[in-house]
């Protein structure tokens, strides 16, 4: 391979839009092996179907990958919601088994589509209730349960033939910025670091994950400097005390915490400086931007500032990790619409939910239930996915309720001074019985708490508020 192809294997470019474009096969035909699919290419039931024959059809050898957490986070069912349960629901069932089927029945939908590389699941131990990007994306707050669940969510996936990607290395969890608009810094000990962040990201190794991601995090006990995707001291310990051998991707090089300083082109040299293999190059490459990195990398290597062997490690990486995909997906056998994910019992998912005697009491009396939902800004990473029992239609506007209506208002992240409080207060005030229902992870205040948002969880909610099922 020439060093052009090599610096194309590394770089992982997404677009927008549901059809195939040509500057994305003929950056194939260059060396181009990974696309990443994002919630812009779901423009409706089908339309991925169609996008992935395209793309196996005229890119043999495609790697496909695309960021199915399950719950919060999905792409297969952008906008309308997962109907899997999320990672924090899953961490308070604490059923190792349960967590492992549910990864598989991802990885048994993403087969269908021919998609090899799942953007998760995120280790990161969600340390600060404050924590505005991952919360409820995380198993838990306790390192040695994400620990166990992050490794079994990696075995059921990679059962099924798809590769998974932990992240967001070393740990992005004890933050309280998004690394999509800054550049957050974690001040811990090394040993804290070790056995809190650290630890779950030792479970899936040794659980045989294929790929990391990295964060674009600064860690002031590894590098005070330097964010994790671009400082080899971070990413030396992956690699030396992990003993982590396979692909290191990169969060996405269009995030502010990524790029914000020093633009894209700069960022995917230090990336693979610092030892990154797969460059995530975000949502919305265009030609130009794809060409002005491929321009910027290949000049570094010629130049000397970048290693062209390290190119090539990286590059014969991916070419790995693809090949390893290959074998074990067969060809994409969704023509309309992906298959039904297996929904968890509402009375299982209800086990995870926490719920107050007060709020144990308003579902005990009469009268009609009625849900009011208050619109929460989701992270760039969740995008603009429907949630909870809004999106199973399920709500109704102030202005409809009906006199004496017990009403549960709903909302996501519900700190000190959101919207949802005032709801609450005003719905008391003109004689309603109220419950304030936490969708997200929890802050303190609400009188139930889902750990969770998507459809899935939703329906258990209303379950339980209409007395249903127990919690």
């Amino acid at each position: 391979m020439s060093l052009s192809a090599d610096v194309a294997a590394t770089l992982q470019p997404g677009f927008v839009g549901a059809y195939l474009p040509a500057w994305i096969e003929r950056a194939h035909g260059a060396g181009l092996v990974s696309v990443c699919l994002y919630g812009d290419n779901v423009p409706d039931a089908g339309g991925l179907a169609a996008l992935c024959a395209a793309l196996h059809d005229r890119m043999p050898g495609v790697l496909l990958a695309v960021d199915e957490e399950g719950g919060d986070v999905t792409r297969l069912h952008y906008p309308a919601g997962s109907p899997a349960v999320g990672n924090a629901v899953l961490g308070r069932l604490d059923d190792e088994g349960t967590t492992r089927d549910a990864a598989a029945t991802i990885g048994e939908e993403l087969t269908a589509y021919g998609i090899g590389l799942d953007l998760a699941p995120v280790v990161d131990v969600n340390s600060s209730p404050d924590n505005p990007v991952i919360g409820v994306r995380s198993f838990g707050a306790e390192p040695h349960g994400v620990g166990r669940h992050g490794a079994a969510w990696v075995e059921g996936l990679q059962s099924t033939g798809v590769l998974a990607c932990a992240k967001h290395f070393p740990g992005h969890g004890d933050t309280v910025v998004d690394s999509h608009h800054g550049l957050p810094r974690i001040g811990v000990p090394l040993d804290v670091l070790r056995a809190r962040e650290l630890a779950p990201f030792r479970a899936v190794v040794a659980a045989g994950v294929a790929s990391v991601m990295t964060s674009h995090i600064v860690v002031e006990a590894l590098d005070p400097e330097r964010p994790a995707t671009f400082s080899p001291a971070v990413l030396a310990v992956l690699r030396d005390e992990l003993r982590f051998t396979g692909v290191i991707v990169s969060d996405a090089l269009d995030m502010a915490g990524a790029s914000a300083q020093t633009g894209i082109p700069d960022a995917a040299v230090r990336a693979l400086t610092a030892g990154v293999d797969l460059l995530c190059l975000g949502s919305r490459t265009t030609e130009e931007r794809y060409a002005g990195v491929h321009a910027a990398v290949l000049d570094a290597a010629r130049s000397g500032r970048l290693a062209p062997e390290r190119v090539t490690e990286a590059a014969e990486r991916v070419r790995s990790l693809a090949a390893r995909s290959a074998t074990s997906l067969s060809r994409p056998s969704v023509t309309k619409t992906g298959p039904t994910l297996q929904k968890l019992p509402a009375e299982v998912v209800a086990r995870a939910f926490r719920v107050t005697d007060e709020a144990r009491r308003w579902i005990s009396r009469p009268g009609p239930v009625c849900v009011v939902q208050v619109d929460s800004v989701a992270n760039l990473a969740v995008g603009q996915v429907a949630w909870g029992p809004a999106a199973l239609g399920a709500v109704v506007e102030e202005s409809a309720l009906p006199p004496g209506a017990r009403v549960a208002v709903v909302a996501r992240a519900v700190g000190p001074g959101h919207l949802a409080h005032a709801v609450v207060q005003r719905l008391r005030n003109a004689g309603h019985d109220v419950v304030l229902v936490e969708c997200g992870w929890p802050r303190g205040g609400a009188d139930l708490e889902t750990f969770g948002g998507s459809p899935a969880v939703a329906r258990a909610l209303l379950a339980v508020l209409r007395g249903e099922v127990s919690a």
